[in-house]
């Protein structure tokens, strides 16, 4: 364990995890962040933490903060994040599909992708 760092776990905390852990429906990755908190509470070192859930020290670490920080709760879920492709505009989404809607301009029975995107590029104003 970290140097200077004490998580306490009252009663009620760990007869919550403990029945999270003995659950049968307990999703995983929940549990083993609730071993993650009843192990800190026995006191014992990182490797054995380690060992014990085959996770790494910084996973060990990263959810002790987490509990220390926001109790059990914030073992039941994951953290949010932004989505790694912003959504499209509407205007855009309109113009696609208005664009389904006529028959390509091009000498072909369907939009393909490729010509979908040349069309919506070409009436897209420049930034």
């Amino acid at each position: 364990m970290r140097k200077g760092i004490n998580i306490a776990v009252a009663a009620f905390d760990r007869a919550r995890l403990e029945a999270l852990v003995a659950a049968r429906g307990s999703p995983q990755k929940q549990v083993w962040r609730a071993r993650i908190i009843l192990l800190n509470a026995d006191s014992i070192g990182t490797v054995a933490f380690m060992a014990a859930t085959g996770k790494s020290k910084t996973c060990i670490w990263r959810w002790q903060e987490r509990f220390m920080a926001e109790g059990v709760d914030a073992l039941l879920r994951d953290k949010t994040r932004p989505p790694g492709i912003a959504p499209l505009e509407a205007t855009l989404v309109d113009k696609v599909v208005a664009l389904t809607l006529e028959p390509p301009a091009h000498e072909a029975t369907h939009w393909t992708v490729r010509a979908m995107a040349k069309a919506v590029a070409s009436r897209r104003p420049r930034r």
